[in-house]
């Protein structure tokens, strides 16, 4: 199913070091959204490595596609390796030439940043920093906003992609972005475009099977459902629901959120694409709660998505990370007798370690886990990816829950903050 668009996007992200996953790609989900806010179908996100003959053939590629507008990230740096300027001007057949006053600009951002070292090779920053002035004929300038200018690069002809230089990291990217808005070009394509709204719908505690047994009744209930664009994906242990259509088609997308909500009532929990971290903290704040945390196979990461949020300072005290049986017994108060009867990882001792956050804390709210994370460390009973969590209010108020998670110790390790954080939305919307 899809959307239909009137300008098709692709993003190229250039680095051997984001080929190999040394470094993770921020920039490629960042632009996907940006397109979206103008209507332009993203079609495509390649990765492509630092030689040029590979980006020239991921261009190639694009344009075969019927691409209109493609945006580079990376590669605009002084090194010999940065070609993607070079590579750009070659796909489009603009002949580069030095900007003389581009050229000073550069030099009076680097001027300050190599002032410390007195000894450099001058006559080497002064290539450099002429390298990163040759601008492609007839291409507009993005004023740079770390130390390398972008480029908007127009098609010589209608029937060709319009390319949009960026530099990598993402928040010199970022903050081109309203220069690459603004530019003349790049407003010329965006101006084809439709006029595309996105929504999202999110799932907790559901396979993504019946989700497409959902789409398959809605393919035979809803009428104009080919009208929209529909992808499920199950993410950190939710399914997440995200239709695109063209705005104004509105009968279809109503029509199947109504039948998601039937369906699935009781795991629907975000209806206008809001997380659970946002509507944990927005609970929190609302009643004027505190939370705290008690932690042992999960070290501290419930606390850090908690914590993740600016202002959550507002709302969260602290945290007490108990691996041993020693630390949840001096931390928390937890009954060495407790441990011995039923286990570290058990809903008795994920019960006196949420009460010990409580009192040691000084909290409204607490969340705590114990489990076996693996991959060593399971037994008969309590196989690797059991999981026992509590939810505990100040008024007395438990709620326990026992999981059997599959997959590596830093899947279950993930996805008990995920579990954790639905506890708490839970717990607190009660």
């Amino acid at each position: 199913m899809s959307a239909g668009g009137g300008v098709r996007g692709a993003v190229v992200v250039t680095g051997t070091e984001v080929l190999t996953g040394r470094v993770q790609d921020r920039n490629g989900p960042w632009l996907s959204d940006r397109l979206l806010e103008l209507g332009i179908e993203h079609v495509h996100t390649t990765i492509c490595g630092d030689r040029p003959e590979d980006m020239a053939a991921q261009l190639r590629f694009l344009a075969g596609e019927g691409i209109d507008l493609i945006i580079t990230t990376g590669g605009l740096g002084p090194t010999a390796d940065d070609l993607t300027l070079e590579v750009v001007a070659g796909f489009t057949s603009r002949p580069l030439a030095l900007d003389d006053a581009l050229e000073q600009r550069i030099a009076d951002i680097v001027a300050p940043l190599t002032s410390r070292w007195p000894n450099l090779d001058q006559e080497a920053i002064a290539v450099a920093t002429r390298k990163q002035a040759m601008v492609p004929a007839g291409a507009t300038v993005l004023e740079p906003t770390g130390t390398a200018p972008g480029m908007v690069v127009p098609a010589l002809d209608r029937e060709g992609p319009t390319v949009v230089v960026l530099p990598g990291p993402p928040n010199e990217l970022q903050a081109m972005w309203p220069q690459v808005a603004g530019s003349p070009a790049f407003a010329a394509v965006a101006a084809r475009a439709g006029d595309c709204e996105e929504s999202m719908l999110r799932l907790f505690g559901i396979p993504e099977s019946e989700i497409a047994a959902t789409l398959r009744v809605a393919e035979e209930e809803i009428s104009g459902l080919d009208e929209l664009e529909i992808t499920t994906c199950l993410r950190r242990g939710e399914v997440e629901v995200v239709v695109r259509r063209e705005r104004g088609e509105e009968r279809p997308w109503r029509a199947l959120s109504d039948l998601i909500a039937r369906r699935h009532s009781d795991t629907l929990f975000s209806t206008d694409g809001s997380s659970v971290d946002d509507q944990v903290a927005g609970l929190l704040l609302l009643q004027g709660h505190t939370v705290a945390t008690a932690e042992s196979c999960t070290g501290g990461l419930i606390a850090a998505r908690l914590t993740q949020r600016p202002g959550s300072s507002a709302y969260v005290t602290g945290a007490t990370v108990a691996y041993a049986n020693a630390a949840k017994e001096s931390l928390l108060g937890v009954d060495p007798g407790l441990i011995e009867r039923h286990g570290a990882v058990s809903d008795e001792v994920a019960e006196a370690m949420a009460a010990g956050a409580l009192e040691r804390h000084g909290v409204d709210v607490a969340i705590s886990v114990t489990g076996v994370a693996g991959p060593d460390g399971g037994s008969e009973d309590k196989p690797v990816g059991t999981v026992c969590f509590c939810a505990a209010l100040a008024d007395g108020t438990r709620l326990p829950w026992r999981l059997q998670m599959p997959g590596s110790r830093d899947d279950i390790r993930d996805r008990s903050t995920t579990v954790a954080m639905h506890m708490l939305r839970v717990l607190l919307d009660g």
